[in-house]
């Protein structure tokens, strides 16, 4: 049986040392949620946070088929099941620890399962030169809008598909205000771009960036983030990047953030509790 800890710092030896503030969320009891084997001190572990899954510990096959049925055989709370689209296809990506972790994913899952690369960005709290910063920010054209979210922008981005990711981990506009922030650009009233905190722990944001298939390549993007992190910085909260892609990381260097590595990942898409 695998089941939720509520006491989450059960896991942290398991965790430590994990640059990812996804997990911290989890441990942190902000948002997600930590499952461990059955022992009275575990020794596999896996922090579940919108589509992501961070396997620590020994590997254990029964985490892996469990999320992919649907969290069946777990104890305790909703089943971490993944991300869900209007046709209810679930997305997971599952993080390995280390390469036992890696090695069962691909026993379990075979080709059902893509094996990425992703790039982690150094944390480092005084990197960013805000005057730098704040001039992408007034290079913004005439014409696009700029706006910190509000609660009409956050319940209109949760209605839409390609922008729901920035707000999609908080489950009303209070709990947003509190562990969250984001800048979004508007075209004639409508989003095209914005860079907001897809979570939050105690003390920062997990960035989260997208801009309009129409909209892209015009600079939009650096504008949104420039601005997030200024307004996180004056919060006193660190805005932590990770990058999906090569693209993404060159985002982030342009911001002043460096690319620490590179590390494993899988994507996993499956229908009706099945994967493939």
């Amino acid at each position: 049986m695998i089941r939720e800890l509520e006491q989450t710092k059960k896991a942290v030896p398991l965790f430590e040392g994990w640059q990812e503030t996804m997990v911290w969320s989890c441990l942190q009891g902000v948002m997600g949620k930590i499952y461990a084997d059955p022992r009275e001190e575990p020794v596999s572990a896996m922090a579940v946070l919108g589509d992501f899954c961070f396997l620590a510990g020994r590997p254990y096959r029964e985490f892996i088929l469990a999320v992919m049925a649907g969290g069946s055989g777990m104890q305790g709370g909703d089943p971490p099941s993944g991300g869900q689209s209007a046709e209810r296809e679930r997305f997971m990506i599952l993080v390995p620890r280390n390469d036992g972790w890696a090695e069962m994913i691909e026993e379990c899952l075979g080709e059902r399962a893509k094996r990425i690369v992703r790039y982690a960005i150094k944390k480092e709290p005084d990197v960013f030169d805000r005057e730098k910063l704040q001039g992408i920010v007034d290079g913004l054209f005439c014409g696009y809008e700029l706006k910190m979210m509000d609660e009409e922008l956050f319940q209109y981005c949760g209605g839409m598909d390609w922008c729901r990711d920035w707000v999609a981990q908080y489950k009303d506009y209070d709990t947003y205000k509190r562990y969250g922030m984001g800048a979004v650009i508007l075209r004639d009233g409508e989003p095209v771009s914005g860079a907001s905190s897809y979570s939050g722990y105690i003390g920062g944001i997990e960035i989260q960036v997208d801009t309009r298939e129409e909209y892209r390549r015009r600079g939009l993007a650096l504008v949104c983030s420039a601005k997030l992190i200024l307004e996180c910085l004056g919060r006193g909260w660190y805005p932590s990047w990770d990058a999906q892609n090569i693209w993404s990381a060159g985002l982030a260097e342009k911001l002043g953030y460096h690319v620490d590595r590179e590390y494993t990942a899988y994507e996993a898409v499956w229908k009706n509790g099945r994967t493939g």
